[in-house]
């Protein structure tokens, strides 16, 4: 990341220099201005399409007039928004994580850490498209109000779109009235939030409805080190059998694995070619919870192999499993000749406040769960299965230990928050004792759920009305940062490019264009995506912005109707002090986390 933004500030300096010379010596054309790093390009043309444009005044008026509703709205909920994460920096200072990095506000591929290279066609696309509206929409209300239009054009960072421009004359736009430059400046949110709509409409319809997963494992990433990385399986393939037998998820991969021996082969879809792959199983520490299981660590750079199990040898999650049921203590061997003896069953790293199993032991203590009844509790997953299956008011003993002694609890199981099976009241930590391992060495790629997201809600399809709409819009806004927002996704969603189309086919009566498609998908995202974050950025309560704007002459409309004669420095005062504010919120809010966290 570093080398990146070194090569965009030498680009930038190397574009500043040319650029500035070229203008002082007047070789560049005159609607062609450089100022340090930014360059305008200004523009008389258009003018008579906004005055055809703007003929039916009385329907843009009253679309000028739902834009001040909606951009009202939006201002007061960024200004509550702002200030009250600005208060939490204070209060409750957070991590600092990708997300509240400084550079990842900039809407830039390749040095936002959310924003791919591999998308930025589409994302510069969806720019230039939400400039073009809503610089378009001043435009056309200034014409409908009749505000002289000085020039139109383009501002660009060296070459990147930065934003487009409409210069109204000042001097007429100060005669017209309070409601008309309201309804202008207003106008540029409200056709960014119309596109985005429509760009949305498109994608969770017709678009995404001929987009389907394809049947297999699709592999996201692979452990170094593992079988999987061994065989060249990697991020873009889809796994689509097991010893012959096709498996169309995870489940059916899992269950097809536990049947199989160490050795097993493979299919595997790369996109051009099918593959036949051989693996021979290892089994790997992918995750270890520091200090329960002492001498048991994973690192960036190892991955420890457990290669047996109270002396009998195990190379698969199946063969080590089998091997913990035997005993609640279980001695661990690794490949490095590391030996360590430990209770294994669910790690509980901390007790839910008044639950059943807190009111019988310590409030604060950590266990690990071994034993409900007569059943053993090798890890999380079989501890989950054994709440399943049993009532909410059972009486049952637990056993577990306790820095490293066992103890037993009689515990009445409470209700579950998802109304099947019962509740011990602990949080539960993956794996066995806090490890996690893997036998084959893949991450799956989400390719479902992504595509569930992206028509229009968590169930797919976008058949559900507004809200159900607007959820979708809501899920589409927070997919490039999935991965910060569910941590278990792993992965960040940039659209169908290369290798993620992949994982998907192409149905339907759409099916005809191929790829074609996944590339119209794309454009729809980004179109929508950025629209909406213009919009939002361009509702902030502060100048230059046009919330600032819209928020002045509000202030003034409602101090016009104020006694005396202030009203002038009355408006100044309160425009300034929340301009002022606002933007201290959102420095705190940038800077903050990475100052005080």
């Amino acid at each position: 990341m570093v080398r990146a933004l070194t090569w965009v500030l030498i680009g930038v300096v190397c574009y500043m220099l040319v650029a500035t010379a070229l203008s002082s010596r007047g070789i560049l054309p005159e609607y062609v201005r450089v100022s340090g790093p930014i360059t305008t390009l200004h523009t008389q043309r258009g003018k008579a399409v906004l005055d055809w444009l703007a003929r039916p005044k009385r329907f843009w008026r009253a679309w000028g007039n739902f834009g001040i509703g909606i951009a009202l709205v939006v201002m007061i909920g960024a200004f509550l928004l702002v200030m009250t994460a600005a208060y939490g920096v204070f209060t409750d200072p957070p991590e600092a994580t990708a997300v509240n990095q400084p550079r990842n506000v900039l809407v830039i591929p390749g040095v936002n850490d959310f924003l791919p290279l591999s998308a930025a066609p589409e994302i510069v696309f969806g720019l230039l498209v939400g400039l073009v509206v809503h610089e378009g929409g001043h435009g056309l209300l200034c014409r409908v109000e009749d505000i002289e239009i000085e020039s139109m054009g383009l501002a660009l960072l060296t070459v990147i779109p930065l934003g487009a421009f409409v210069e109204p004359d000042e001097e007429n736009r100060q005669r017209a009235d309070r409601g008309g430059q309201t309804r202008m400046f207003a106008a540029g949110v409200t056709n960014n939030f119309a596109v985005s709509a429509l760009a949305f409409l498109l994608l969770f319809g017709p678009v995404v409805g001929a987009i389907a997963p394809v049947a297999g494992v699709p592999i996201g990433n692979t452990v170094p080190g593992s079988a999987a990385a061994d065989a060249d399986i990697a991020r873009g393939d889809v796994i689509t059998a097991v010893g012959g037998q096709s498996v169309a998820n995870e489940n059916d991969l899992d269950a097809a694995l536990a049947e199989a021996d160490r050795r097993v082969s493979l299919t595997v879809d790369g996109g051009e070619e099918t593959r036949q792959v051989r693996v021979t199983r290892s089994l790997l520490v992918t995750g270890a919870v520091p200090g329960v299981v002492p001498g048991i660590e994973v690192s960036a750079s190892q991955s420890p192999e457990i290669v047996a199990v109270n002396g009998t040898e195990v190379h698969t999650e199946r063969a080590f499993e089998a091997a913990l049921e035997e005993r609640a203590v279980a001695t661990i061997r690794t490949a490095e000749g590391t030996t360590v003896t430990a209770p294994m069953g669910a790690y509980v790293p901390r007790l839910a406040e008044g639950g059943p199993l807190a009111q019988a032991a310590s409030a604060n203590a950590s266990l690990i769960v071994t034993r409900i009844g007569d059943e053993r509790i090798v890890d999380s997953d079989t501890l989950q299965t054994v709440l399943d299956a049993r009532q909410p008011g059972e009486r049952v003993t637990v056993e577990a230990y306790a820095d490293g002694e066992r103890r037993t609890y009689d515990v009445t199981l409470g209700p579950s928050s998802q109304d099947d099976g019962a509740r011990l009241g602990v949080y539960i930590s993956e794996g066995s004792s806090g490890i996690t391992t893997t036998d084959l060495g893949i991450d799956p790629y989400p390719a479902e759920r992504f595509l569930a997201l992206l028509g229009g809600g968590a169930s797919g399809g976008g058949g559900g009305g507004i809200g159900s709409f607007l959820s979708g819009i809501g899920a589409a806004l927070v997919l490039p940062l999935a991965s910060v927002i569910d941590p278990p996704l792993s992965y960040n969603f940039a659209g169908f490019v290369d290798p993620i189309t992949n994982f998907y086919t192409i149905q339907g009566p759409l099916a005809a264009f191929g790829g074609a498609v996944f590339a119209l998908a794309n454009v729809l995202f980004w179109i929508g995506w950025i629209n909406i974050q213009l919009a939002f950025f361009n509702c902030i309560p502060t100048f230059p912005l046009d919330g600032g704007h819209i928020l002045r002459t509000s202030t003034e409309a409602l101090v016009s109707r104020l006694p005396g004669g202030a009203g002038h420095d009355l408006t100044g005062a309160v425009t300034t002090a929340i301009s002022l504010t606002m933007i201290a919120g959102l420095v705190v809010m940038i800077f903050g986390p990475q100052l005080l966290g």
